[in-house]
């Protein structure tokens, strides 16, 4: 079961957990829905406009670090949602699922889950999208309220009593070094999560002679922020990208048909981008998008091909709890 308590403001969710016994059916007997409840340190926050928790309530405030936190064990694990509710939802299944498989005590956390920064960040990647039938480039938004709200985050997750952070959101990552600097606990990158299996599995090229490619399928602001890019080089891998014309008549279009719901269309067409990827001699090929994840049938042979960077995170965050020496 999960034992969950969700606070709902204005602004944003705090669900506060601990995960125990897990099944795959625990999200759908979760209830949702607006309360007010105290957790056991006494404390309500309310975030204002900008995604800030600025009141205090019972003398405590977690956002400026003083009071008591939410959780006390050691291993608890802060989340800080992104643009999809649904993809956050994702990454945490799969810590209950990675939680469940050598028997091991629950895992406490601490998830932020705030509409207007999904609304934010949402914003942002769609600014750097082109539509398929248009060639007017990009209109880049200021990015810093979205990097302010995720440093809040930061802020309360850290004085919330989590020991390590995480982000399950891609696109998040392109602030990552200013969310991160100065946190006293250990914010885990995606990427570098990525990098470090895909180094760990020893692969072989696919070309005797050749460097080890890896692709990397994305939206156009993921892939202009470059994390992957430099996190997969730093590991000794040559990176492989769509072009311009890949993403023009393959990405972006496949993103636009699964905005129109046509599914079949979108599937089609991320077979053709990976493919694309794949002929040019990439071992695998890192599917770093929300919106392409899920596309693709269970038993898909591309899927084979593939790599999931929400299982990649989910199973560091998993190793760097059992390394911390607190869930034992």
């Amino acid at each position: 079961m999960l034992d969950v308590m969700s606070l709902s403001y204005p602004f944003q969710t705090l669900l506060l957990g601990c995960v125990t016994t897990p099944t795959r059916r625990y999200f759908c007997r979760t209830r949702w829905c607006h309360v007010q409840a105290t957790p056991p340190s006494s404390v309500i926050l309310n975030a204002d406009g900008s995604g800030k928790f600025s009141e205090k309530i019972h003398a405590t405030n977690l956002a400026s670090g003083s009071g008591s936190p939410f959780v006390t064990q050691g291993s608890a694990v802060g989340i800080i949602g992104g643009v999809s509710v649904d993809a956050t939802l994702t990454f945490l299944r799969k810590l209950v699922e990675l939680s469940s498989e050598d028997g091991g005590n629950s895992i406490p956390f601490v998830l932020c889950s705030d509409p207007l920064l999904s609304k934010e960040l949402l914003s942002f990647e769609r600014s750097y999208f082109v539509s398929s039938t248009s060639r007017v480039e990009n209109m880049k938004l200021d990015s810093s309220p979205i990097v302010q709200n995720l440093r809040n985050k930061r802020v309360f997750l850290e004085n919330s009593g989590a020991s390590c952070i995480v982000l399950p959101c891609n696109v998040s990552h392109s602030w990552y070094e200013q969310v991160s600097e100065g946190c006293s606990v250990p914010v885990l990158h995606m990427a570098e999560c990525v990098a470090k299996e895909l180094k760990e599995a020893k692969l072989k090229p696919l070309e005797a002679g050749s460097p080890l490619r890896i692709g990397v399928l994305a939206t156009n602001a993921t892939l202009a922020a470059g994390f992957y890019k430099e996190k997969l080089q730093n590991e000794g891998f040559e990176v492989v990208l769509p072009d311009r014309a890949t993403m023009e008549h393959t990405v972006i279009p496949a993103i636009e048909a699964l905005n129109r719901k046509d599914m079949e269309g979108a599937c089609n067409l991320l077979r053709i981008a990976l493919q694309v990827l794949l002929v040019r001699a990439a071992n695998s090929v890192i599917l770093a998008s929300d919106d392409m994840r899920d596309l693709l049938p269970p038993d898909d042979p591309l899927l084979k091909k593939c790599v999931d960077p929400m299982d990649a995170l989910a199973r560091s965050t998993m190793k760097w709890v059992k390394s911390s020496g607190h869930n034992t």
